[in-house]
């Protein structure tokens, strides 16, 4: 049963695409939402499966709620419902899985619902979509902060580079420590680095990439060998080959 939320400020609009919801089986409509502030209380309150999103909404547009949209385990997809086609573009160039004009044609609904149910039965994929969207909305002249996204059990969670203490390769996986936590990676490191670069997460050992910003200790064991320890006591070897990125650090 799919579980969806419609968000848009007009009361007639909502009611309409709610009939046509209703005549869909395995859907079911769990909230609505007239403003933008009061989407995020619900998407974090019912944690629906997929969001209908209008964006030309007062205080708040439709942007901004993917922008400000909560973290957690359960990530919605974002289906957009607008009145105007740029409007439309603009989303599916963001990352939006799919979009709607109005007035919304049952056809229509139906493709781009079954679009919602694969990406929902995937939800690695559906995670790393809303990254994408997330980091695609950023107000012009604003620098994108790429999520990312960790898997814990059967869960998946976007989490703020920032929150990251460091990367660490075991084998086939690749672990996202936390201060509190680990998560398991998505990607391999190498493909982790090369989204991060220019940010300050450094490669110091071939299975491992570091935050300069949780860096508590640097300790030099020898010419070239050097232990850091992170905020959480962590402590990490730094390769001999990787030994130059430390004069980067300690320049930071």
């Amino acid at each position: 049963m799919l579980r969806a939320l419609i968000v848009d400020d007009e009361p007639i609009a909502r009611q309409v695409l709610r009939d046509e919801l209703d005549m869909q089986q395995d859907l079911e409509v769990v909230g609505e939402a007239a403003t933008g502030q009061a989407a995020l209380d619900q998407i974090a309150k019912l944690h629906p499966d997929v969001v209908f999103l209008d964006l030309q909404m007062p205080g708040m547009t439709g942007f901004e709620v993917i922008q400000r949209m909560p973290l957690g385990s359960h990530v919605p997809v974002v289906i957009v419902v607008t009145a105007y086609d740029q409007h439309a573009i603009e989303a599916l160039d963001a990352g939006a899985i799919d979009y709607l004009l109005k007035p919304v044609r049952e056809a229509r609904l139906v493709k781009a619902l079954e679009r919602a149910r694969q990406l929902v039965r995937k939800p690695a994929a559906a995670a790393d979509t809303m990254a994408r969207l997330e980091e695609s909305t950023v107000p012009a002249g604003t620098t994108p902060v790429r999520k990312i996204v960790g898997r814990l059990g059967e869960e998946y969670f976007l989490l703020n580079p920032s929150d990251v203490l460091a990367f660490q390769a075991d084998g086939e996986l690749v672990w996202i420590i936390t201060e509190k936590q680990r998560y398991l990676a998505t990607e391999r490191l190498r493909t982790i680095q090369q989204k991060l670069a220019g940010s300050n997460f450094q490669r110091v050992h071939r299975s491992a990439l570091v935050n300069v910003e949780h860096v508590k200790k640097m300790s030099a064991m020898s010419s070239n060998r050097w232990l850091i320890t992170l905020r959480n006591n962590q402590e990490f070897m730094v390769s001999k080959r990787l030994a130059r990125n430390v004069k980067q650090i300690l320049s930071w």
